[in-house]
């Protein structure tokens, strides 16, 4: 199995070498750690340095711009190309909040989606209250990526896969009324589907509510199984078969 979106730092966990432990036992063969800020982003650098397991991605999340500063798109540039890192992320447009300024969060983002254009980078996209202005914006580009936490409806996610993207499924699924996306995982094809946990956040029923862990990717496994009436062999077959053709993860061992 890979989770392909998580936040595996130090802040949230007192304990990283027993959570990447887990993980082996558990059957995770992959984690992509995804940046958010340039923290975040520094301890992306360290975890794929330091764990086998683990990847990550680089980017500015749309939430944590108050500080953000033309220098990041130089760390940016600097560091897409390192080894282990397989993307830029978490990136997008998040308009939940009352305040936002859409216009700095769409400067920041089309920045963002430049460098991954220039270095044929995939994307992690993030979209909260935003889904019509990030598919107008991406469908401008020749990218490839995840939509995380994909969250909109049937017809939009079809727009979406038909631009070439998937879509990251987390624990919201398992949620007895997340009617939404249940419908979605039914009516898309599991070729365009990606499992993940965003952890620590978002954990599945029967951990709700508590510290996710890149582990429990499996509970969504089973029940994207269960509304695709198929076995959770399969889901996790296909569904690592669609990172592995998104992600390059043999790059990490390329240099070794």
């Amino acid at each position: 199995m890979i989770d392909t979106h998580c936040h595996l730092f130090s802040e949230y966990y007192n304990n990283i070498d027993e959570v990447i432990e887990e993980c082996k036992k558990n059957g995770i063969k992959r984690v992509i750690v995804s940046g958010c800020d340039m923290k975040s982003n520094m301890e992306v650098l360290e975890l794929v340095k330091k764990y086998d397991i683990v990847y990550g991605t680089l980017g500015f999340h749309p939430t944590e711009l108050e500080e953000f500063n033309d220098s990041y798109y130089d760390f940016l540039e600097e560091h897409i190309c390192d080894n282990g890192i397989v993307g830029v992320g978490e990136i997008g447009l998040d308009y939940h909040y009352e305040g936002t300024d859409r216009d700095k969060e769409i400067i920041v983002f089309k920045r963002q989606l430049d460098i991954a254009s220039k270095y044929n980078k995939p994307i992690i996209v993030h979209s909260r209250d935003s889904i019509q202005d990030t598919y107008d914006i991406l469908k401008e580009y020749n990218l490839r990526g995840s939509i995380h936490c994909f969250s909109g409806s049937v017809e939009m996610g079809r727009l979406f896969t038909n631009l070439g993207y998937k879509l990251g499924v987390g624990g919201i699924v398992t949620y007895k009324n997340a009617k939404t996306i249940k419908e979605v995982v039914k009516n898309i094809d599991i070729s365009y589907i990606l499992l993940e946990t965003d952890s620590p956040y978002l954990s599945p029923v029967p951990y709700r509510g508590t510290d996710n862990k890149p582990y429990n990717v499996e509970l969504v496994a089973e029940e994207i199984a269960s509304l695709k009436n198929t076995i959770k062999a399969e889901v996790i077959r296909v569904t690592t078969d669609n990172a592995e053709g998104m992600f390059d993860f043999f790059s990490k061992w390329c240099y070794n």
